[in-house]
């Protein structure tokens, strides 16, 4: 009898644990793991600027939790291939060679990606099924109570249905074995240095306020962490606009966002926490914001590529420079996008503001800052970053356009002091605490320049406008 021989190809699905894709019904003879960076996302997008989609601190973290996965399958009999290339001719080359039965894959948010299982699908060999499946989310589509088309228009809709209708089923355990290597199947692994110089020799920041390892084992012991010893369900609704230090958010967003943890996994350690200590509205807040993961993952889907505009990018501009360059003057912007390049994480309050300040003050092209997000944060994923984007710029889903951040209110409110921001401009030290550290330039003119503001916005930082309107869910 001949072997079977099947194929596991791995994109943002990083982990052994509560991953369908390593499960079977009637388990192959044989066994090939393969990840495929895409080249792409190494070379420039666009115009006139070099700067590659995949920056250092996200392809650092990315090889780091390659290397965890690949021996968390070397112990259960398996092994990882990765190859750098374009997926879909990698994939289908290595399929029509192994003579492989079937290809298993994770259905994927993104409309690139998407489009490289479908050239799969249409290539492999007649002899070769392709599986897919929904992977990392609370909820699969075939659960929903409403098909992708019929997607409510916003999340409050979306979470009030799947909170009445749905029960999130529980994580998968990580299988014991895994079937061995296909006889005469490529081995390899690139050290990231041959990837990518740059991102083989990038360290974060040493101020960074937590330290992010890639893998399921860094990603499990901060899951067991924030919510056993640091107690975190008991207080992250109000901690979550913190800006400095490693608690105050769940810091979960790069390993759901690699696929070393799933939101399952978190659903579920939430629930056992709750049922020892108590639910309340802090811990079901972080389900919440699972659930708008969730939102924005189905969202994706169903837009394809409108989610990035229908336009090519534009050219960038000196406004956006000041933004990306931490040159605007605004402490509150400069410091968070000083940390955002140093460190590859900001917190979720810097984001919103940051990405106000350009779109709304600046009046930039909101998707330059979702493509310089897309280069800088070691937590990016398509759907939640381009999501977010347009829902702050009002061309999302939900499209009010009266999300408007005041960026002096927004710091006297979350920095009263001016710690997060003379922590990341140390010039700033020197002014006394306060509101002072955030409007240098009118006790200090001679020595702090003042923000590069459009003409007509300047009454709006001299005054600190009181008109701004929060919209939080």
């Amino acid at each position: 009898m001949n072997s079977t021989t099947n194929i596991v190809w791995l994109q943002d699905n990083l982990r052994v644990a509560d991953n369908p894709l390593l499960h079977f019904d009637q388990s192959p003879d044989q066994l090939l793991c393969l990840y495929v960076l895409d080249q792409r996302w190494l070379k420039a997008t666009v115009p006139g600027d070099s700067t590659p989609r995949l920056g250092p601190a996200r392809l650092r973290f990315l090889w780091q939790s390659l290397m965890e996965l690949r021996g968390e399958l070397l112990q259960r009999g398996s092994d990882l291939l990765v190859r750098i290339g374009d997926p879909a001719e990698v994939v289908v080359e290595i399929a029509t060679k192994l003579r492989a039965q079937e290809v298993r894959v994770s259905e994927h948010s993104g409309c690139e990606e998407a489009n490289n299982i479908a050239r799969v699908a249409a290539n492999l060999p007649d002899s070769c099924q392709l599986y897919r499946a929904d992977s990392g989310y609370l909820l699969d589509a075939a659960t929903l109570p409403f098909d992708r088309e019929e997607l409510p228009a916003s999340f409050s809709a979306f979470r009030r249905s799947v909170e009445k209708q749905c029960d999130i089923p529980k994580p998968q355990p990580a299988p014991v074995t895994l079937p061995g290597w296909p006889e005469g199947a490529p081995r390899g692994f690139p050290p990231l240095k041959a990837v990518c110089e740059t991102s083989a020799a990038w360290q974060p920041d040493k101020r960074q306020g937590f330290v992010f390892v890639g893998g399921e084992s860094a990603a499990n012991d901060r899951l067991q962490h924030y919510l056993w010893r640091q107690n975190g369900a008991e207080s992250y609704k109000k901690t979550r606009n913190g800006l400095l230090g490693a608690n105050f958010s769940t810091r979960f967003s790069p390993w759901l966002a690699r696929g070393c943890l799933s939101a399952r996994q978190v659903h579920k350690e939430v629930k056992a926490w709750e049922a020892v200590n108590g639910s309340c509205e802090s811990s079901y807040w972080i389900i919440f914001e699972l659930l708008w993961r969730d939102y924005f993952h189905r969202a994706a889907q169903l837009e394809g590529a409108a989610l990035f505009g229908r336009e090519q990018l534009p050219p960038v501009n000196d406004a956006f420079n000041t933004w990306r360059n931490a040159e605007t003057g605004v402490p509150f912007i400069d410091a968070a996008m000083l940390e955002l390049k140093r460190t590859g994480w900001i917190s979720n309050r810097a984001r919103q503001n940051v990405a106000s300040f350009l779109v709304k003050d600046l009046q930039v092209d909101w998707r330059l800052g979702a493509w310089w997000f897309e280069h800088c944060l070691i937590d990016y994923d398509v759907a939640s970053n381009w999501g977010n984007w347009r829902y702050i710029a009002g061309v999302g889903r939900d499209p009010r356009q009266d999300r408007y951040f005041n960026v002096l209110k927004q710091a006297g409110h979350y920095d009263p002091k001016g710690l997060y921001v003379a922590y990341w401009l140390p010039a700033l030290e020197s002014l006394p605490f306060g509101l002072e550290r955030h409007q240098p330039w009118r006790v200090a003119p001679s020595q702090f320049e003042p923000p590069c503001v459009l003409p007509n916005e300047w009454q709006r930082w001299l005054i600190a406008a009181t008109e701004f309107e929060e919209t939080d869910e």
